[in-house]
């Protein structure tokens, strides 16, 4: 075997190995009964996770055929020639070259890739062009385990030909075209630069990278958390000549299948990022708690505009929220929208003193309750209640504000939250008033969402009247709630992917004068629609697709929409057919959306 086909070979054994399980099957006895785990160690801790009697074989087999697979691979490394690193005092900047790259990607050896990951890919090995790839979204959204799976597959020749340079705010366009020079004249071939938008001087000297290394044969590859940075490059500097790939939004069926994590609930409750690689997701997702999420907006969201504020200023865009800024209120502010996003995002959610729809909605949903109606969230102290949330959210009322909030400080923080792929809009159409027209903003991370409902359910246990009540009843209600804020957030999820996944039709809320179909699909090209309920339930009941058997709604919308080729209740339950209405179970509608 030559030294390519060694390195072939070496490639395709890192392969096979990061899609099969480490570590090794335990057995345990629990009264007289056999139990077998997964044992295997990651970041230095031990974990397990139960192995069902009827995978145990199979599990078993993957084992072994790794440790085979790992014995040959030891073998064939012992002789290949070792990669060399690039003596990290020749650059100005920190370059990571070399045997440095393989250990900096060896943990990420057994993660799942994201989809997007396919494009990077492609790129990466695909034909020379005078272009960069832009990877760039919120933090913890996978950019810079993308670009370490590229660098665990790579075989060593490539590997040698490849450079990781992590920017700092120290670093100058400067420094990094100086080092570039130097990786190219040592014949580097695969460059990715971190943090790139870092460089106070990156937009007006960006098109080095395009123009000078990359038209020389040099894959460039910018990563980086300012979206408005990336876009003002695009704009300006780099126009056609960059691949643009965000990551920012991860639907359920990434979420599932990357991490490994199932449920609707659990997508409801922790979705949004790829904290981990799928182990123990729940105890340290980013919106676990609280606090992480506090610490999420402030990072990832409020300090991403500040960063835009500080460095670009081009064509005057956020200027309005410059005051905010200065003054330490930007994160208030964006709290304060993105708790109210799924309602009204206007003047009045920022200028007057707050108030938690979800509470309101509450109250009046557990009034109406068939099985157990309760007055309790009127008999509570709403102030006591509102201003406890308020606290812990750290959202400031009109009094607390030093700057007024008005519609132009709204207007910026929804066009940035919109250019972060962290917001979208879902139109409300109306019938038969068909000039009636509003929209929805949905929030892409919905366990973002979720974790301003935690807080409000926190808030309700300060209340003396709630306290008072016995467990049960507090349980009840405190269900309750979170079946009706679960409800509206799934409405939420399915719209917004079934629009992303449908670009060719439109994807909408139609509203009738009493009652409304939860989402249409009008394929515009066939001239026919599909009429959806979605519904936060396990079980099947008539009350639920009343309005997709409403003989005036369905005429009305023929009219409009043309005939109706399918009418479909999307719940937690098994998918079947009921009176000739389609149930289908909602997380295996999820992932059929491609």
């Amino acid at each position: 075997m030559d030294l390519s086909e060694m390195q072939t070979r070496v490639a395709e054994l890192e392969q096979q190995i990061a899609t099969l399980p480490a570590g090794s099957v335990t057995k345990k006895t629990v009264n007289g009964k056999e139990y077998f785990y997964h044992r295997w160690t990651e970041n230095k801790k031990r974990r397990e996770k139960y192995i069902p009697a009827d995978e145990l074989e199979n599990f078993r087999a993957q084992i072994e055929r790794r440790k085979a697979l790992e014995q040959e691979l030891k073998a064939l490394k012992k002789q290949l020639p070792k990669a060399k690193s690039a003596n990290p005092s020749a650059f100005t900047t920190n370059v990571r070259t070399g045997e440095a790259l393989r250990s900096f990607a060896a943990s990420v050896r057994g993660y799942r890739r994201r989809e997007c990951f396919r494009q990077l890919h492609d790129f990466v090995y695909g034909k020379p062009q005078d272009k960069v790839f832009i990877l760039y979204g919120l933090r913890r959204t996978g950019k810079t385990t993308m670009i370490r799976q590229i660098f665990a597959e790579m075989n060593e020749a490539e590997l040698a030909k490849a450079a990781f340079i992590q920017i700092t705010a120290k670093d100058t366009l400067a420094d990094v075209n100086r080092d570039l020079k130097q990786l190219e004249a040592q014949s580097f071939r695969y460059v990715f630069l971190d943090e790139v938008t870092l460089m106070e001087d990156f937009i007006e000297g960006a098109a080095l990278f395009s123009d000078v290394f990359a038209a020389c044969g040099m894959k460039i590859v910018l990563s980086g958390t300012d979206s408005l940075g990336f876009l003002f490059t695009e704009d300006e500097q780099l126009y056609d000549r960059c691949i643009l790939l965000h990551t920012t939004f991860i639907p359920y069926r990434e979420f599932e299948s990357v991490l490994g994590v199932r449920g609707i609930d659990e997508y409801i409750r922790y979705g949004g990022t790829m904290s981990l690689g799928g182990v123990h997701y729940n105890e340290t997702s980013t919106f676990a708690s609280k606090e992480s999420t506090d610490e999420y907006v402030d990072t990832a969201i409020a300090r991403n505009i500040q960063h835009s504020l500080r460095c670009y200023q081009y064509e005057g865009h956020f200027r309005h929220l410059r005051d905010l800024y200065e003054k330490g209120e930007l994160t208030s502010a964006i709290n304060r929208v993105v708790e109210d996003i799924n309602h009204r995002f206007t003047l009045e959610v920022l200028s007057q003193d707050w108030k938690s729809h979800d509470l309101g909605i509450s109250a009046s949903n557990l009034r109406r309750d068939r099985k157990n109606p309760t007055d309790i969230l009127d008999r509570i102290d709403l102030a006591l209640v509102t201003d406890s949330l308020r606290k812990l959210l750290e959202i400031r009322n009109r009094a607390e504000q030093t700057v007024a909030l008005d519609d132009v400080h709204a207007a910026e923080i929804k066009e940035y939250l919109d250019l972060l792929d962290l917001t979208r809009e879902i139109d409300v159409l109306h019938l038969p008033d068909v000039s009636m027209k509003s929209s929805r903003t949905v929030i892409a991370q919905p366990g973002l969402r979720y974790a301003q409902a935690d807080a409000l359910i926190r808030s309700l246990l300060l209340d003396e009247t709630f306290s008072a009540l016995s467990l049960a009843e507090r349980t009840a209600v405190q269900q309750r709630i979170l079946t009706e804020i679960k409800g509206r957030m799934l409405e939420d999820i399915v719209l917004l992917e079934t629009k992303l996944a449908n670009p060719k039709k439109q994807v909408f809320v139609l509203q009738f004068p009493v009652g409304e179909f939860d989402m249409v699909v009008f394929d515009p090209e066939a001239g026919s629609c599909r009429i959806f309920e979605i519904k936060h339930s396990e079980e099947a009941v008539p009350q639920q697709y009343r309005h997709l058997i409403d003989e005036q709604k369905c005429a009305q919308t023929k009219h409009r929409y043309g005939p109706i080729t399918g009418k479909f209740v999307l719940y937690r339950g098994e998918s079947q057919v009921v009176e000739g209405i389609q149930y289908q179970n909602v997380e295996e509608y999820l992932r059929s959306l491609a």
